[in-house]
């Protein structure tokens, strides 16, 4: 079945031609067969009518934390009341996730995956790492794996009670044997409290001959070696990138590491944020993703990071956009996402509104009006037609002990 979109008025593409305006795009099945002017628009079985509304690729959100029980809302209000953030609150969260059953872990994890589609995200990635034994993280990746085919296998932090080489062992032991069959990523939390740069390469180096690819936690609490890291090994990222030096900015930008970066950590913890102009003028490639978890950043919104991103971090609209897109499908190593070109999948967002620089004009604003995933109309009110249409000028045509130290 084939579906062409017409009355675009903006068209943010991310491929040769950028951004259209009075464009169309037509889908068939779950891919993209034609975008281009509105008046050259070949037929299909049905119409969908923008009626004026800017048109972008899904959103990519390629870092979150889904599997997980409980919340730590008062931690929150801790931290807003002047606490500093030191991510010891994991210790909550990992005892909550243990004790709740598969239905109420895959309840939630639901939910937050149908909320983030509801804000446009069409693609998003979700890491084990609450749970610290072999069991509960198989477990968590198991459960992760019935909503994304991007999950991964994170080793978080050392627990509490544990020798920090016996843990390591244990990770690249029987819980990375466990946790493999349901992952297709492999990250660490490089930083302090967590693991040392030795045992982070010690990890993802074992994850890579287990078949799973590297991508890695680095330089969010402070500066380290996890950037330097994630390029010796080729990881597909380097994630929050808040604290970097001069020769962590030019090793990425002289690498295929993606830089993602998570401002709504830096939001709901007071922190400083990246500073992505940096990056972005020393030719790094920039991701923006949500990194919702229970802790340091429940929100599901990649709008919301997006206006972050433009108001905190000196993006222009189109930057943070175009990371939000296809900066997150670099990240994930994906050529099929996060852009609107002929073979790519058919994962679109049309917006209440006619530009997409309304999502950083009007931030916290329920801007998603439909969203497509794999062709299919996830939701929406727009006026579709099903019958032929014709173009406008009417040619045819893992089981261990111990809590954790510190962590998000």
């Amino acid at each position: 079945m084939s579906l062409v979109i017409t009355g675009i008025g903006e068209l943010f593409t991310n491929g040769p031609d950028d951004i259209l305006s009075d464009a169309a795009v037509v889908v068939d099945g779950d891919r993209i067969v034609w975008t281009g002017p509105a008046a050259h628009a070949p037929a299909a079985d049905e119409r969908l009518d923008a009626a004026g509304r800017a048109v972008l690729p899904g959103f990519v959100d390629s870092h979150a934390h889904l599997i997980f029980g409980g919340d730590r809302a008062a931690e929150f209000a801790a931290r807003m009341a002047g606490e500093p953030y030191t991510g010891g609150g994991i210790r909550t969260t990992v005892a909550a996730t243990r004790a709740a059953s598969d239905d109420e872990l895959r309840t939630r994890a639901g939910r937050l995956v149908a909320e983030a589609r509801g804000q446009g995200s069409t693609t998003i990635e979700i890491k084990s790492g609450y749970g610290l034994t072999v069991d509960d993280e198989a477990r968590s990746l198991r459960l992760a794996r019935e909503l994304t085919e991007e999950t991964t296998f994170l080793a978080h932090v050392i627990p509490a009670g544990y020798d920090p080489g016996d843990y390591v062992d244990l990770v690249t032991g029987p819980m990375l044997a466990a946790a493999a069959p349901y992952a297709k990523w492999v990250d660490v939390f490089c930083d302090r409290g967590a693991f040392d740069g030795d045992q982070a390469r010690t990890i993802l180096t074992a994850g890579a001959k287990a078949g799973l690819h590297p991508r890695i936690h680095a330089n969010q609490l402070a500066a380290g070696p996890g950037v330097q890291l994630a390029v010796e090994l080729s990881a597909a990222s380097a994630d929050h990138c808040t604290h970097l030096s001069d020769a962590d900015v030019a090793a990425l930008a002289g690498s295929d590491t993606v830089a993602t970066l998570l401002p709504g950590a830096e939001f709901s913890t007071r922190s400083p944020y990246p500073d992505a102009r940096r990056l972005l003028d020393a030719g790094v490639t920039v991701a923006l993703a949500t990194d919702c978890n229970p802790g340091s950043s429940y929100t599901s919104s990649m709008p919301f990071c997006i206006a972050l991103a433009v108001r905190e971090m000196r993006m222009t609209p189109a930057e943070a956009v175009r990371a939000a897109t296809l900066g997150g499908a670099q990240a994930l190593r994906r050529t099929d996402i996060g852009t609107i070109t002929v073979g790519a999948r058919a994962d679109l967002v049309l917006l209440d509104a006619p530009s997409y620089l309304h999502l950083a004009y009007r931030p916290g604003v329920p801007l998603v009006h439909t969203v497509l995933h794999d062709g299919v109309l996830a939701g929406m009110t727009a006026c579709t037609e099903p019958r032929p249409a014709q173009p406008a000028d009417g040619r045819d045509s893992e089981g261990q002990k111990g809590m954790p130290k510190e962590g998000t």
